[in-house]
Formats: C-alpha cells, structure tokens, sequence
C-alpha cells in the first residue's frame, strides 16, 4: 500500500520544497509526456476548480473514433481527446462495480469489499472513505447523476457516502432486479435523494440534463460532479435516429451498441458547450473515462478464437479479450483530462502504465484538498506524469481483477501488469511491445520472470487479503432507512443469483442470504414478495408483458411465469418461522423479536412443485 502524503498545491507546503510546490501557485504547470520536461506558463488561479467526472458504461478504447475507429461517430469525444492529457496504458477493473470502488476509493477493489457485480459483492464497505465526502469536507457540493453500482440501501447508498444530490437508477442497469419495474431507458422512473419520481425523456440526456440544472445552481461555488452513465451497457436500447446509421455496416457487431455511444458523445457536446456559455469550462476538471472493456462493439472468432478473447469483427485497438476479460481488451480503457486554468489542455499522452485507484489521490493534488484524517491510498497522484516528471513517478506493479464467487481466490481473473509485461492468472506471460494482442505465451522463456512476479504477487495477496474478513451488512432498523427492501440480486450464494427482471419473470429457482446489521433491539416486520411491490401484483400472479417501443430498439420483455407459492419461511438470528401462504395475497409477512448485531436474514418460498426458491424481494420495518 502507498501512503500519499496530503500537500496542498495551491498552498505549498515550504518546509518540503517538490514538483508539487509550483503546480498553481498563481503561476505555472510543467506539462508534457514526453520524456523532456517542458514548462508552460497557466492562467491566474484564485478559486478551487470545479470537477466532472464522466464515467460511461461498457465503452472500451477502441469504441471511440480518436482511436483508430473508422466506422463510429464521435466529435465531441474528439475533440476533448484532442484538447486533454490522456492516459493511454490506463488500466479498471474488468467489471463495473469494482472499478466504481477502485476509483471512487484510491484502494484496490479487494480492499473495499467489491469483488464482483452481483451475489452482495458490489456492496462497498461501510468504512470506506469516498471521493464525494473527501470533496464534500473541503467545501465542495457534491452530486452524482447515473449508475451507482456500490449498494442501494443503507449504509451503501450514494447519500450515505458524500453525496448531496443524487439521481440514479437501480443496481448496475436499467432493467436489473432493484430497478423500478418495467424501466426501459424511456421516460422512466428514477430514484432522486431517496425517493422515487418519473421522468420524461432518454435515461442519457436524463443525467446530463439535470447535471447541467445542477450545475447551474452550484456554478458560484465549488462542485465535484460525478455523471455516470448507465449507457452503453446492456440492454442496447436507444432511438432509431442514433443506430440507424450504422444498421448497414458488416463491420459493426452492435449497431445500437454504437448509437448508444453516439447520444453519449452528442451530451459530452451540448455539456462542454453549456460550461463554456456559463465561463466554467477553463476552471472545470473534466475527465472522460469508462468502467471496462467493451461489451458490444467487437465480435469474437469462431471456435478457440472465441473462447481465448481474439477480436474477428469490430474495432477492440488490436487488444486481446472484451469486458471481463483479463487479457488488455478486458480492462485498458479511455482516460481523457482537461483543466485550461491548470494547463491541462493540450493534446498529450502519458504513456505510463496507470490505474484507476490512482484518480482520487491525482484530483486531491490537483485541487488542493486537505484530508481530514491520515487516509492511505492504493494509488499514486498522477501529477508527477500530467507535468512530465517520470522520474518522480515510480516504478511499481499493477494488479487488476473481478471475481465470479463471493469471496476472493488468488489469481482467479486477475492480471499483474508492470511496464509492458502481463502476467495473466498466474501462468501466462505476455511482451505487449513484442506480441500486444497476447497470442503468445512466453512464460516457459522467463521462468524467472514469472517466478519474480509471482513472488510479487504472493507478498500483495498476503497484505491484502485480512481485508477480506471484513464483511458488507445491510444496516436494518435504522432511521436512514426504514423500511428497507433488499434484492435478490445481493444474495450471497454460491449458485446463480437474479440480477434482472427477465429472471424475475422466468422464476428462477434459486436461494440465497443476506448479511444484515440489526441497528437497535426490537420488533421487526418482514414481508417478502415475488413481484416488486410498484406492481401490486399478487405472489401467483403473471406480470403483463413490457412492450416493444416504437421507433426504438427496446424490446418486449420475456413472458412471465406463475409460481404458485404455498409456504414461506424466514431464518433470522437462528429463529425459523414457516406460514401456510395465500398466493393470491401480495406478499406474506412475519413479525420477530430481533436483537442489536450482525447476522443472516435468508427466506424461502415452497410451491406446489415442492420446490423451493428464496423470496426475491424482502421489505424489513423495524416497528
């Protein structure tokens, strides 16, 4: 772990004189990513900049046409590509929601409790300390607009972690299981600040409307702005008028998958034009980046091709491997900054190999921020490359990962990467400068290379992993939330968990538990339910079909089916209770006697089958 000492960079701390005592002190930023140091005389600062973090869904380095796509449009992306500092050997996670601890965090996902995206390992610990309350305790306002992905109830939520306004939807898409029932990216229902309202309008131009109303409230002083899109992950929803241009194209996979990055790059436009008409964009931070690989924009091979990640259709960069993928394609994604008021506005890149939990210590440095408590960061500042300083940036290993199980195994999906070598897994070794779309193993030609990494690797894995007995629990009873309902989609299981609505509607037969924190001694009311309780719809009811949209590539929704629903239990703090059920009620309720502290709330529903399946949704009141 690197510990990142706190230095303000407009307050330069005179008894340690460094690169950082000249960064804007009223007077100049170095910027260059060459390996000469070139000075460059900035703009007079005298207020903090504001700061826009753009993070996009499932969009990878080869989606966007400043880098080397030939077939998709994207201007405004362009041409901030071409006015930023860009990261180019700049590595995520190779899902979503370790990638949103990571950067939100300055620690490696392992360290934040987030392993995976779903089955409660997208749930962030209670004690992280976030990005959003950093900023929020130096005075900044602070508001986010999108996906969250790092838990929907209490304590996880986006307002419990720094956040003073917030828009998103639930889980990790539109769609999934804590979504509001039959959202489709159109005029759908959204979660602002705890409670649900509908809006009118394309889930994009949603979140990048009401961020620009924000920021026109907040524009007289300081704010960090995280605007993070649900697009362009799955389902590939969006209007005709933006896939219809590439429909035609043998060469695009996904036409909808690109139009979706199209209405992102036409909002990445009328933003930057707003900031500019309200004089915010010189002393705005803005940062364009992505959560992983692509999902949609390239096509694998036939046969073994398909299984090893290699690209036979689309655009991926000439990396190996997509979205959760542990090869390049999996995790090296954009990273664009623009700041002219600290001369960061030049078309450079910064060919470092850099990660996602260095972001949060580089906008610290950046800003000037103090930090109230004596925090340690996984990451390193950036601002040693972004003035062209590599010899004051080391020379270090980068681990990368997402694990498809509930609890972390070495090198399961990982990648050590350091310089231009990668070591996948453990066993495959890889030269980018010599073979960068990975075809070639070479660990049996540098055993002691493999062996040294490993050896690397055995020391990390020994002084992250007691960070692994520290556990993510749903705080129940507490004023903050209650009722609160948990979801399916975070049940800690070892099998397949239902992440999305479609597996509502198809009854999947599954089971799981959740880890709850009782917050005070009392009664409890839980009612448990198949249907989410904004359809009304009775536990052997069949959910109406959602419809295809006109005009749109949304689709209809899969055909639900009944379960009839005979008995229900719940097992809580090793109290078991069963209930005879009528199925045509809404849900089936339990009042229990529970104590202050940590346990495992886990529920089932027998039907007529004899088979048993966990409630999918759990509403539970402290009475």
């Amino acid at each position: 772990m690197i510990h990142i000492k706190k230095f303000n960079l407009m307050k330069p701390n005179l008894k340690k004189i460094t690169f950082q005592t000249i960064f804007i002190c009223f007077a100049l930023l170095l910027v260059s990513c060459k390996s000469e140091v070139k000075k460059k005389e900035i703009s007079t600062v005298n207020e903090k900049p504001n700061v826009i973090l753009i993070m996009v869904d499932d969009v990878g380095y080869g989606d966007i046409a400043a880098h080397g796509n030939e077939w998709i449009k994207t201007p405004n992306i362009d041409k901030l590509y071409a006015e930023s500092i860009r990261l180019t050997d700049y590595h995520v996670s190779p899902t979503c929601a370790p990638t949103r601890a990571a950067i939100m965090t300055g620690h490696h996902n392992y360290r934040t409790g987030v392993f995976f995206t779903i089955k409660g390992r997208s749930l962030i610990l209670e004690k992280e300390k976030t990005m959003a309350e950093i900023f929020k305790a130096n005075g900044y306002n602070t508001a986010m607009f999108g996906k969250w992905h790092l838990g929907d109830n209490y304590p996880f939520r986006p307002q419990d972690k720094g956040f003073d306004d917030v828009l998103m939807h639930g889980g990790g898409g539109v769609g999934q299981t804590m979504d509001y029932w039959n959202n489709d990216y159109f005029d759908d229902t959204y979660v602002h600040n705890g409670k649900l309202k509908k809006y009118k309008g394309y889930s994009t131009d949603i979140w990048f409307k009401k961020a620009m109303q924000y920021i026109e409230k907040q524009k007289d002083k300081p704010f960090f702005c995280y605007l993070s899109t649900n697009a362009a992950h799955s389902p590939y929803w969006v209007d005709d008028k933006y896939s219809t241009p590439y429909k035609d194209n043998e060469n695009i996979p996904n036409a909808a998958f690109y139009g979706m990055i199209t209405n992102i790059d036409e909002n990445i436009g009328k933003l930057v034009e707003y900031l500019k008409s309200i004089d915010l964009m010189d002393n705005t931070i803005l940062i364009f980046t992505a959560d992983n690989g692509s999902a949609a924009g390239n096509k694998m091979g036939e046969g073994e091709d398909r299984l090893d990640g290699f690209i036979a259709k689309g655009n991926n960069a000439g990396m190996r491997g997509v979205k959760a993928s542990m090869y390049e394609g999996g995790h090296r994604v954009p990273f664009y900054i623009h700041w002219k008021n600290g001369g960061v506005n030049v078309g450079q890149d910064i060919n470092t190999l850099t990660a996602h939990y260095d972001i949060l210590p580089t906008l610290i440095d950046l800003c000037g921020l103090e930090l109230k408590e004596d925090l340690k960061f996984d990451g390193s500042s950036l601002v040693p490359l972004i003035q062209g300083d590599k010899t004051n940036f080391e020379d270090r290993i980068v681990y990368v990962n997402t694990q498809f199980s509930t609890d972390p195994v070495p090198w399961k999906r990982t990648a050590l990467m350091h310089q231009n070598w990668r070591l996948v897994e453990g066993t495959e070794l890889y030269n980018l400068d010599l073979d960068p779309e990975q075809r070639t193993n070479i660990a049996d030609q540098f055993p002691e290379k493999v062996e040294a990494y490993r050896a690397a690797y055995d020391k990390w894995w020994a002084e992250i992993s007691p960070t692994f007995e520290e556990k993510p629990y749903f705080i129940i009873g507490h004023q903050a939330e209650n009722p609160a309902t948990l979801f399916c989609h975070d049940w800690h299981s070892e099998t397949f968990t239902p992440w999305k609505q479609d597996h509502i509607r198809e009854g999947q037969i599954n089971n799981g538990f959740w880890r709850v924190k009782v917050a005070e001694t009392g009664m409890y009311n839980i009612k448990l339910r198949r249907w989410p309780e904004e359809t009304r719809l009775a536990l052997n009811a069949k959910a109406p079909l959602r419809s295809a949209l006109p005009g749109t590539s949304v689709t209809e929704s899969k055909k639900s089916k009944v379960l009839i629903i005979e008995k229900a239990k719940i097992n809580i703090q090793n109290k078991e209770i069963s209930k005879d059920v009528n199925p045509s009620d809404e849900f089936v309720e339990f009042e229990v006697e529970l104590e202050q502290g940590e346990t495992h709330l886990q529920t089932w529903f027998t039907l007529d089958s004899k088979e048993e399946l966990g409630a999918y949704y759990a509403t539970i009141q402290k009475l």
